[in-house]
């Protein structure tokens, strides 16, 4: 993933999606969008083309299951990462059902989500032949 990608983080906490853009600066991702809610997503991906989401699965109003249902539906080909603290086996078995390439706990120490997120950054690929 060449670092002109975009990244669209969802989270409605401010501090977590600085936390996490920080984290895409260091690897090279200077192109971030951000959305607080689940309802904002849906319009920012068709309007910025991110290469990946990566999306809180605990939100108020629409949670990031259904939001993940509906980037299923309307951009299947979009790789989303549930990036979350809530790790129930059945919020990781939907997430997988829906089609979450990754999950990744954002409380981890910050080396590991580092670690994490290179490593999911790396399996997209450059993306030059799409």
């Amino acid at each position: 993933m060449p670092d002109s990608a975009t990244v669209l983080i969802v989270d409605d906490e401010a501090h977590v999606r600085t936390y996490v853009r920080m984290l895409l600066k260091e690897l090279g991702i200077e192109s971030c969008w951000e959305a607080a809610n689940g309802t904002e997503v849906l319009p920012l991906v068709a309007e910025h083309n991110p290469r990946l989401v990566l999306l809180d699965l605990n939100m108020p109003g629409t949670d990031g299951l259904k939001v993940l249902a509906q980037l299923a539906e309307a951009h299947p080909d979009l790789p989303v990462a549930i990036m979350t603290t809530q790790n129930s086996i059945e919020s990781v078995n939907e997430a997988v059902r829906l089609g979450a390439c990754a999950f990744i706990l954002k409380h981890k120490p910050r080396p590991q989500v580092l670690a994490e997120l290179r490593e999911l950054i790396d399996s997209l690929g450059d993306g030059e032949d799409e």
